[in-house]
């Protein structure tokens, strides 16, 4: 009797892509540059939107996989332009034998559940002295969690990372669960870290 091969839970994305340095002014530059790093040393790499359109969502989303051939774990971000890109660092460079302006081969396949960001104290403060808004925010997903902070963490002033932590406690309160409509976020990864930007080598990488 033939036995029915089980079902793949997880698909992998193969594509190509060009690797481009990045322009050293603009929102993608101030969103990139956040993970650290000096300039020229990395590249971004955007997915093709058929490859993108695959992944479940348009935000953060953890994957691992190989760049010609070597093997990364990161999480991809959102271009804003309807599509994920993927910061190569020195490391992935050397390893993968390329730099800026040539293209490569990836394969890449989402792991599990998004990173979620650490919590800022003056936010976490704010959802204590509000019980109704910290019973919303334990209720929501990572990702809803993750574009509040985000929000927030976009003001380039006291004054209106203040205002925007007061008015998240109303709107959280009253059982608002996502924030919505704000663009030019500004992904502080340096403040409020994740696993973006971070090359990590898997587990038997020698034997992948």
């Amino acid at each position: 009797m033939k036995l029915a091969k089980p079902q793949e839970t997880r698909s992998t994305i193969r594509f190509s892509a060009r690797l481009i340095q990045p322009e050293t002014t603009g929102p993608t530059f101030a969103k990139a540059s956040a993970g650290g790093g000096k300039i020229g040393s990395w590249t971004l790499l955007t997915l093709p939107r058929n490859a993108s359109a695959k992944l479940p969502s348009r935000g953060l989303t953890m994957v691992e996989g190989t760049i010609n051939g070597f093997p990364f774990r990161l999480a991809l971000e959102p271009d804003g332009k309807g599509s994920h890109w993927l910061k190569v660092n020195q490391a992935m460079h050397a390893a993968a034998g390329a730099v800026a302006g040539d293209t490569v081969t990836v394969e890449i396949t989402r792991t599990g559940e998004e990173p979620e960001l650490r919590v800022p104290m003056d936010l976490r403060t704010a959802l204590a002295a509000a019980p109704r808004a910290q019973s919303t925010w334990a209720e929501i997903t990572p990702m809803a969690r993750r574009d509040w902070i985000l929000w927030i963490s976009s003001a380039k002033q006291p004054e209106t990372r203040k205002g925007r932590i007061e008015k998240a406690s109303s709107m959280l309160s009253s059982g608002k669960r996502r924030v919505c409509c704000f663009g030019g976020l500004n992904w502080l990864l340096k403040d409020h870290g994740t696993s973006g930007g971070v090359w990590l080598p898997l587990p038997n990488s020698k034997n992948r």
